[in-house]
């Protein structure tokens, strides 16, 4: 994207990027990267909190409930849906021509390239497949997971960052703008933290809030404040966020650092919130299951 002649201009203040290499630890030729650590931490201590979860009668009332076993099963299923979903998403959506043009590439998942709404379905195609082998609700399922995703998203973020890519847009006056290697010599956004904010802190505290309140008794509850808050929280750093080069903005140009067009994260939004919006209306119409579920 075109960078104005007042962005290039020296900033009052800017920080230089943390010399972190993105190699976490290197035993000869096998590397281990913070991404993937980052994905790893995310799926083990969201599993953990899953579990905690689904053996707390009291939040579940009557509602049929996924066992600590199928927690423990979900974990592959859901990784598996991540992995495969994030990576079709980004081809598909983010830079088909460069795949379709080298199919080979697809595979090549160590030089990055994920989408977090493609690996959103993803988890849900592999989680609505367990939850009918196993004869539970699909909304069970999808209600825990919409509780403990946050914490995928804010190590994501923070690998984002780490890794000195999805860098945000200039900010050449803001004191505690970035120069990412990669972004040219503007301080940019540290959109990334934005969004580790934002689509995990704030998200989880939201879903964890709507948890204590209500628990899981009315069913798609959660996954609706889920889906509708990422799809706000995700749009609302978008404005921050530099859009894919391959794509720009979808309609409209930017006019300056906090303003410009739909960009492709903003459009795949837009479904999940209205879905997300959907289940929290139907959740709310429908009386909650009371009482305590026995073993």
């Amino acid at each position: 994207m075109p960078i104005s002649a007042s962005a290039l201009a020296a900033p009052v203040m800017a920080l230089a990027f943390p010399a972190i290499d993105p190699v976490a630890v290197a035993i000869g030729p096998f590397a281990i990267r913070w991404y993937a650590l980052a994905y790893i931490t995310g799926l083990v201590g969201g599993w953990l909190y899953a579990r905690r979860l689904v053996s707390a009668a009291s939040l579940w009332g009557g509602v049929p409930r996924p066992s600590v076993t199928d927690i423990d099963d979900m974990l592959v299923y859901v990784a598996l849906g991540v992995v495969l979903g994030g990576r079709l998403g980004y081809v598909l959506f983010y830079n088909p021509g460069q795949y379709f043009a080298d199919p080979l590439s697809i595979f090549a998942v160590w030089q990055g390239g994920m989408a977090f709404h493609g690996g959103l379905a993803g988890a849900a195609v592999a989680m609505a497949l367990l939850a009918r082998a196993r004869k539970i609700p699909i909304l069970s399922f999808f209600d825990v997971a919409a509780t403990v995703a946050p914490i995928g998203l804010f190590f994501g973020r923070i690998a984002n960052f780490i890794n000195g890519e999805l860098w945000g847009r200039p900010a050449p006056d803001l004191p505690f703008a970035v120069v990412f290697p990669n972004g040219g010599p503007v301080p940019r956004h540290p959109s990334q933290l934005y969004e580790a904010l934002a689509e995990g802190v704030l998200l989880f505290l939201l879903v964890a809030a709507v948890v204590r309140v209500a628990g899981f008794r009315r069913p798609g509850l959660v996954t609706g404040v889920f889906a509708a808050g990422y799809a706000i929280a995700r749009s609302a750093c978008e404005f921050f966020r530099e859009p894919d080069p391959q794509l720009g903005f979808l309609f409209g140009t930017q006019v300056s650092a906090l303003e410009g067009g739909v960009t492709m994260g903003m459009l795949l939004s837009l479904p999940l919130l209205i879905a997300g919006l959907w289940l929290v209306r139907r959740a709310l119409d429908r009386e909650p299951r009371a009482g305590e579920e026995t073993a």
